[in-house]
């Protein structure tokens, strides 16, 4: 019997632990859209944006890091990519311009001790 309430201890803490690691997404309804908020395991938000009715990304979409700094900045409409998305990374940034869900081009930014360079 020892055994046993031993045993059902350690499967309740692993699978307490585990479901402590699984991100918590929010999802709430406005008008046609869903906006949803998905959080890092430390609680700060990890992505933000909205889905249309039929489950497809649309807007602006935002990422952080588990800090709360900006990693992209990325466009949808009706679940294809567009306009110009930007990633950060350090002192460098990239902006990435989409056309009809594809890449038209790309600019990397990089950021020095007196200047700002861009790089095509």
């Amino acid at each position: 019997m020892k055994n046993l309430l031993a045993l059902m201890m350690i499967v309740a803490l692993a699978t307490a632990s585990f479901a402590q690691n699984t991100p918590r997404t929010e999802y709430v309804k406005k008008g046609d859209l869903t906006h949803a908020t998905i959080y890092h395991d430390n609680g700060m938000v990890a992505q933000k944006g909205h889905y249309t009715k039929e489950g497809k990304l649309t807007g602006t979409w935002m990422s952080y890091d588990a800090e709360g700094n900006i990693t992209a900045k990325a466009n949808y409409v009706n679940g294809m990519k567009d306009g110009t998305w930007t990633f950060y990374q350090g002192a460098t940034k990239k902006e990435v311009t989409y056309d009809n869900s594809k890449i038209a081009s790309v600019t990397t930014w990089e950021r020095t001790e007196t200047r700002v360079v861009s790089n095509k």
